[in-house]
């Protein structure tokens, strides 16, 4: 897969409110499936999509225990998406002094 669709999964991940409140639930440690969904006031299949698409963009790993799943940020994905982010909006400068300019 290249860069730029794995960069949007995790762009993806974030562009929704409702991500990222769980996100910001996740930030005091794993949380079951269950605890999440309360505050939240979402049905099992609504919490479901928004995990799978944050575990798709490997900013949340999951695990099983039992009949729940169990959530955390995970460090790696962050740092991924953080870093993918810096690189998107970093100027290349090399490249806006050798490339063509609109207008000209």
């Amino acid at each position: 897969m290249g860069t730029h669709q794995e960069d949007a999964k995790v762009f993806k991940a974030l562009c929704d409110p409702k991500r990222l409140a769980i996100l910001e639930q996740l930030r005091s440690g794993e949380k079951c499936a269950c605890v999440l969904q309360e505050p939240m006031d979402l049905t099992q299949s609504g919490l479901s999509y928004h995990m799978k698409i944050l575990c798709d963009s490997g900013i949340v790993a999951s695990r099983q225990e039992g009949k729940w799943t169990h959530y955390r940020l995970s460090g790696s994905g962050g740092a991924r998406a953080l870093e993918r982010l810096r690189a998107i909006l970093t100027p290349n400068t090399e490249q806006e002094s050798s490339g063509s300019s609109c207008g000209r």
